[in-house]
C-alpha cells in the first residue's frame, strides 16, 4: 500500500507541530525557530509561507519560504515537493539557504529554472559551542550597542555586510529594511561592539535566539586592525554573553575559505559539528 504524501501551507494551528519538527535540530534550526517562536505561522507576521511535507498525514519536513529559501529536516522526497512548489511559484527570494545536503539537492533541481545565481556557497562550516576556551580572554572593551548609538554601529554593519555578500544592503529600499534589522537587534540588546574614538573596530551580533539556542552573525573588524587578535577576544566577550544571557548553545557558519576565521573560532572553543550552504541571487 502507497503512503500518502502531500505538501501545504501550514495553518496558524498547526504551530506545535511545526516546533516539534524545529526543535530536532535546535543548531541548525535556529534561524526559522526563531522567527516562528516569536511570529507563529501567520505568513504576514512571519514574513513569508511556512511549507510542510505530511507523509501519512503527519508532518515530517519543513521549507521557510520568505526573503529565504530555507529547508528544514527535509528529506530527499520533500526537498523534490519543495522545489516543485518553488518553481511553479517563481523565484520570490534573494537567497537558498540551509543544511548543506538538502540545499545543494534544492538548488539542483531549481537551478534550470532559477539560475544562474550571483554566488553560490557550497560549504559553510557549522560551528557550535556550549563553552568558551580558557585560552582566549573576552576583551573587557566589547560591549552592548546603546539604543542612541545607531550612527556610529550603522556604518560597520553597511561595511561588513558589503564585504560578505557582495552588494549594498543600502540598495534598492535604501536600506530600510537593513537599519531596520539592526535596530531591532540593538533594541533586543544582541549587538555588540568595541568602540574606540568614537568608531567600530569590532562588532558581532547575536541574529536568531531561541530558549535552546542562538546564533552569531555579522562578526566584523576594522580592516586597520586586523591581525591584532579582535576578532579572537572581541568573539570570547560576545560568547560570553551568549551562553549567559540567550542560549546554552552558540551557533555559527562561516565561509570554508575563511580559514584565519575558522581557526579563530576553533581557538575561542567552537567546533565544527556540520555545514550549511547559500545560494545568492
Amino acid at each position: 500500500m502507497l503512503t500518502t504524501t502531500t505538501i501545504k501551507v501550514l495553518e496558524p494551528g498547526e504551530l506545535d507541530d511545526a516546533l516539534a519538527v524545529l526543535d530536532r535540530d535546535p543548531v541548525a534550526n535556529a534561524f526559522v525557530a526563531a522567527r516562528v517562536q516569536v511570529a507563529g505561522l501567520d505568513p504576514w507576521r512571519l514574513g513569508g509561507e511556512m511549507w510542510g511535507w505530511y507523509v501519512g498525514g503527519r508532518l515530517e519536513s519543513l521549507c521557510y519560504a520568505g526573503a529565504n529559501l530555507v529547508p528544514v529536516c527535509a528529506t530527499s522526497e520533500a526537498v523534490r515537493g519543495f522545489a516543485e512548489r518553488a518553481r511553479r511559484q517563481g523565484r520570490r527570494c534573494s537567497s537558498i539557504v540551509g543544511p548543506a545536503g538538502p540545499t545543494a539537492e534544492l538548488w539542483s533541481l531549481l537551478e534550470p529554472s532559477w539560475g544562474p545565481a550571483r554566488e553560490v556557497r557550497d560549504r559553510q562550516p557549522l560551528m557550535v559551542t556550549a563553552s568558551p576556551s580558557a585560552d582566549v580572554a573576552p576583551d573587557p572593551y566589547v560591549r552592548r550597542i546603546r539604543k542612541n548609538e545607531m550612527d556610529v554601529i550603522m556604518p560597520a554593519c553597511v561595511a561588513m555586510f558589503t564585504e560578505e555578500v557582495g552588494i549594498s544592503p543600502m540598495a534598492g529600499d535604501g536600506g530600510l529594511l537593513y537599519q531596520a534589522r539592526i535596530a531591532e537587534l540593538v533594541g533586543a540588546g544582541r549587538s555588540f561592539a568595541r568602540i574606540e574614538d568614537g568608531k567600530v573596530v569590532f562588532k558581532a551580533e547575536i541574529g536568531a535566539a531561541t530558549p535552546r539556542a542562538c546564533q552569531i552573525q555579522g562578526v566584523w573588524v576594522d580592516p586597520a586592525h586586523r591581525g591584532e587578535g579582535l576578532s579572537e577576544t572581541g568573539m570570547a566577550a560576545v560568547l560570553r554573553y551568549a551562553l549567559h544571557d540567550v542560549a546554552p548553545l552558540a551557533s555559527l557558519y562561516v565561509n570554508d575559505f575563511n580559514t584565519a576565521a575558522r581557526a579563530a573560532y576553533r581557538r575561542v572553543g567552537f567546533q565544527e559539528v556540520g555545514a550549511f550552504m547559500s545560494v545568492l541571487f
